[in-house]
C-alpha cells in the first residue's frame, strides 16, 4: 500500500509500460517463434532472426519508425544510434 501510486502508475499515465522488463519483451518474440515452430531450421536462420530482432528493438527504443529503418537498412544506410 505504501507504493500504490508507483505500482499502479501505468493505469493513469500511458507513458509507463505495464512491466518494466525490456529484456523480457526483447526475448519474447524469439520464444514465441520457438514455441510455434519448435525451432529454427538452421543455426544461420536463428542468427539472422536474432539480428533483425535486435535491430528492430533498438530502433523502436530510439523512437525511430521501424519500417523506415528497415528500408534504410536494405539500402545500406542502417540506423546507428548516437552515443550520449
Amino acid at each position: 500500500m505504501d507504493h500504490k501510486a508507483e505500482v499502479l502508475g501505468f493505469m493513469k499515465d500511458f507513458f509507463f509500460p505495464f512491466d518494466n522488463s525490456l529484456v523480457e519483451r526483447d526475448i519474447r518474440m524469439a520464444k514465441l517463434k520457438q514455441k510455434i515452430s519448435g525451432c529454427f531450421r538452421t543455426g544461420g536462420g536463428g542468427e539472422v532472426f536474432s539480428k533483425f530482432q535486435s535491430y528492430i528493438s533498438t530502433v523502436r527504443k530510439q523512437g525511430v519508425n521501424q519500417f523506415d529503418a528497415l528500408i534504410d537498412l536494405f539500402n545500406n544506410e542502417p540506423f546507428i544510434p548516437s552515443v550520449n
